[in-house]
């Protein structure tokens, strides 16, 4: 099964249909889903996009989720039309309360299907990956996946107004992580590096930036400080 980001061809192809008329973006639209087809002919497809509400916004503590945007403004020119059209043309589905990416990370699985985004946020769910601007399929390991999230717990996502660290990046973020043999050794480096950096409350930093950085793998899920493994053991 391929699941298609279709908010990233939402935007990706509106903002570059700004100036043409509608029709021209709309046939952009079905274009890029049809190149995505092409690739991989034998599997079937379903495109999310995101919906009304999300409950992350209820999460977010140390600053408004995606508060630094303009959720009304900054949207392509054809947005309205080219969302209908992915529901009318391609059956993308709307999802309400999260986002289309919790969906995606719901209906995967890492042994069938094949995320198509450009979005770097799914680099936490392990097996293939389709990046369809580049033309890469690249596949992420389970250890790869977990470590990624822990990454971004310690960098934020300043697209989403997710405040990490001042001043470590991806790289630094790494080396943190680096010694790390377990799940919570993890989690224990990244409260670490919360209470460095002069955190007041570096368990709650740590745990705010997991719930909303987190992709959902279930209805009803939320991540949840990872246990020792003698504990998860006994």
């Amino acid at each position: 099964m391929l699941l298609i980001d279709a908010d990233i061809v939402c935007y990706r192809v509106g903002f570059a249909a700004n100036d043409d008329p509608v029709e021209y973006a709309l046939r952009s639209v079905d274009s890029l889903i049809q190149d995505i087809l092409i690739r991989f002919p034998e599997l079937p497809y379903r495109c999310y996009l995101t919906g009304k509400d999300n409950f992350r916004d209820l999460i977010a503590v140390t600053a408004p989720y995606k508060g630094n945007r303009d959720r009304t403004k900054g949207r392509p020119v054809h947005y309205d039309a080219i969302r209908q059209h992915l529901v009318d043309a391609w059956d993308a589905v709307v999802i309400d309360n999260m986002e289309a990416d919790d969906a995606i990370a719901i209906d995967h699985d890492p042994y069938v299907s094949i995320i198509c985004s450009i979005d770097k946020d799914f680099d936490q769910l392990p097996g293939l990956h389709y990046n369809f601007v580049k033309g890469k399929e690249y596949t992420v390991t389970e250890e790869d996946a977990r470590q990624f999230l822990y990454e971004q717990i310690i960098t934020g996502d300043t697209a989403d107004n997710i405040i990490g660290i001042r001043g470590i990046g991806p790289v630094k973020a790494k080396k943190l992580l680096a010694d790390c043999k377990t799940e919570h050794e993890m989690y224990m480096a990244c409260v670490k590096a919360y209470e460095d950096d002069g955190a007041q409350y570096p368990v709650m930093r740590v745990v705010e930036n997991a719930q909303l950085l987190y992709l959902l793998r279930s209805k009803g899920d939320k991540w949840t400080v990872p246990q020792e493994v003698s504990d998860a053991i006994t």
